[in-house]
């Protein structure tokens, strides 16, 4: 069965934008990710999301999950999880070509670690 594959536009649009600043994601006391690197995704009426390079992420703390799920404008997403805390963590390692630049970035669930700083440089 093929997953349909929507493309944004008026009704569902998209935005990707390099975050001017430093993006510090802390999770049990730790840095988890530490990026001035950090993509800004806006996504129709959703809050925007903060995509982080995987290389600014501190991969010791990363474990791989089975969980995935798809959505039909970005495509297969995969899970992390950090110690004590299941699925924190998601990565689209193969978007789609509408959101190529967060291809390897990671996204945090703000519910799901201590913080996600955004700083000013």
């Amino acid at each position: 069965m093929s997953r349909p594959v929507k493309i944004p536009g008026p009704d569902h649009p998209i935005t990707i934008t390099p975050f001017a600043g430093r993006v510090v994601v802390k999770a049990d006391g730790k840095i988890v990710a530490d990026s001035r690197r950090a993509l800004v995704l806006q996504e129709a009426f959703y809050p925007p999301v903060h995509y982080i390079p995987r290389e600014d992420a501190d991969a010791a703390l990363l474990g791989a999950s089975d969980h995935t799920t798809y959505c039909p404008y970005k495509g297969e997403c995969s899970y992390f999880s950090l110690p004590g805390v299941p699925d924190a963590v998601w990565m689209y390692a193969k978007p789609y070509e509408a959101v190529a630049a967060i291809q390897d970035h990671l996204a945090f669930y703000p519910s799901r670690v201590d913080s996600i700083e955004l700083l000013p440089d």
